[in-house]
């Protein structure tokens, strides 16, 4: 079977090097600070995808992903009894999962998710050839530096033009992470990656009333599957698919000559900088939570006494999330005006304040109607947040949050996420299922075969839950 990569130019293009590496990259070149990246983000992903395989939109992505084949390779996290599918399917479901319900992680620019299409292939594939839980956490490092590799050569532009980073960089990702798995060559892998090229996709047109925005990573975990699965089988794919005339720089970024950032200091120890969600809903409107929360905690205004809420934001977000009357709890997740409304009325912006029984009531829709969003080119950072409180007797409440709860600045603590963990997990799975998985991923090292760890993800036949 032919093992080269279509293209016969000698020099090696960036597929090529980043295939070389990553082929080559072991569990002791990873420093100490990524394998623990990996293992705290692995337990917050396995809590997202468990309680999102229940909604409503991961309860649909399971039932197609059960229909596309009979080959029982890898777990449906969340479901109940037979929950085995070909890892491709298993793939697209869970990270279809994990992003239903606004809590999975973020990279330090809010521009991409990284467990959704990279965990989701990896416990799918790793599932399927049996690998250990060293192999894993190598894949997983390996998936998400090549993710961030790719966005940071091709954002903000690639946003700009109204690509969803996560899928169209996600993809990379998955791919490296599968093949890593699936034990590729460099050149299998160079393949692989052309062939997520051809299948990079993913828009920004996705906040509305519908489950688009959910849909969006699962293409980019199965593509990466397929690319890995079918570049060992011996399809070849372009090596130039990155900086080539026609390729994925040029075409979703416009900047086919931003090659040498995605190889940029390639083979040296590489920073993986990961934030995580506190609040159910698109992560750059967490600032803005935290100053509605922090103005709460410091002053306890009378919010029927409230005249106006102004929130100044960075350049790089404030034409975002602007929905003032969102008609799903999908819309309003990705709304700052209800966002901010509903945290100061209850205290808090958890998966229990984005419902849709919420969205009429009176003082949610008062306190929206008094948010207005400006701004504000002074603001240190794109996420950053400043927010001026007017009450009826002209006093003024300030609050500005630069970094989030849950960022590498004002970090969430283990127990913090093992707390979070324990309240999107124990209602599908059970305490002692929750407590097992929290066991094995602390000592995911040490843990023979993945399957250990995916068995108990699947919810108890007598628990039944209801899309929300």
């Amino acid at each position: 079977m032919p093992k080269k990569s279509a293209s016969a130019n000698s020099a090696k293009t960036i597929a090529v090097k980043l295939a070389e590496h990553h082929v080559k990259l072991s569990y002791r070149q990873i420093p100490e600070a990524g394998r623990r990246a990996m293992k705290r983000l692995l337990l917050d992903y396995i809590g997202v995808a468990i309680a999102g395989s229940q909604s409503e939109s991961g309860i649909i992505a399971r039932e197609f992903a059960a229909l596309q084949g009979k080959a029982a390779e890898a777990t449906l996290i969340g479901s109940n009894g037979n929950g085995r599918v070909p890892m491709a399917a298993a793939a697209f479901a869970n990270a279809i999962s994990c992003h239903s319900i606004e809590l999975d992680d973020i990279d330090v620019l809010a521009l991409l998710h990284f467990s959704p299409p990279v965990f989701s292939p990896a416990l799918a594939v790793g599932e399927a050839v049996g690998a250990s839980g060293k192999e894993l956490v190598t894949a997983l490092a390996a998936g998400c530096e090549v993710m961030e590799r790719v966005s940071q050569a091709a954002n903000n532009d690639l946003r700009n033009r109204a690509f969803h980073t996560t899928p169209t960089c996600g993809v990379f990702g998955a791919t490296a992470a599968a093949g890593k798995l699936m034990k590729l060559t460099p050149a299998e892998l160079t393949s692989a990656f052309g062939l997520a090229g051809a299948q990079a996709s993913g828009l920004m047109e996705m906040y509305g009333p519908s489950m688009q925005k959910r849909f969006n990573p699962g293409p980019a975990a199965r593509n990466g599957v397929t690319a890995a699965h079918i570049a060992k089988l011996g399809f070849t794919g372009a090596d130039t698919i990155f900086e080539g005339e026609r390729g994925f720089l040029r075409a979703f970024a416009g900047r086919e000559n931003a090659g040498a950032e995605i190889i940029r200091n390639l083979g040296k120890p590489f920073e993986l900088r990961i934030e995580f969600k506190p609040y159910s809903c698109a992560r750059p409107i967490h600032n803005a939570i935290d100053c509605a929360l922090e103005i709460k905690q410091k002053h306890a205004p009378a919010l029927d006494q409230i005249r106006s809420i102004v929130v100044k934001r960075h350049p790089d977000w404030a034409h975002y999330h602007l929905n003032t009357a969102p008609r799903t709890y999908h819309e309003a997740q990705v709304s700052l005006s209800y966002s901010v409304a509903i945290a100061l009325i209850e205290g808090k912006a958890l998966l229990a304040q984005y419902t849709n029984s919420k969205l009429g009531n009176k003082a949610v829709r008062r306190l929206m109607d008094l948010t207005h969003i400006e701004t504000d080119a002074s603001l240190p950072r794109g996420v950053s947040c400043h927010t001026t409180m007017t009450m009826v007797s002209g006093e003024k409440y300030f609050s500005q949050v630069d970094f989030p709860k849950g960022s590498i600045e004002n970090p969430m603590s283990d127990d913090e996420l093992r707390g979070k963990f324990e309240s999107l997990a124990v209602p599908v799975i059970g305490e002692m299922r929750a407590a097992q998985i929290c066991d094995v991923v602390s000592r995911i090292e040490r843990c023979s075969n993945v399957g250990e760890l995916m068995r108990l993800t699947v919810a108890p036949a007598r628990r039944r839950h209801s899309a929300r």
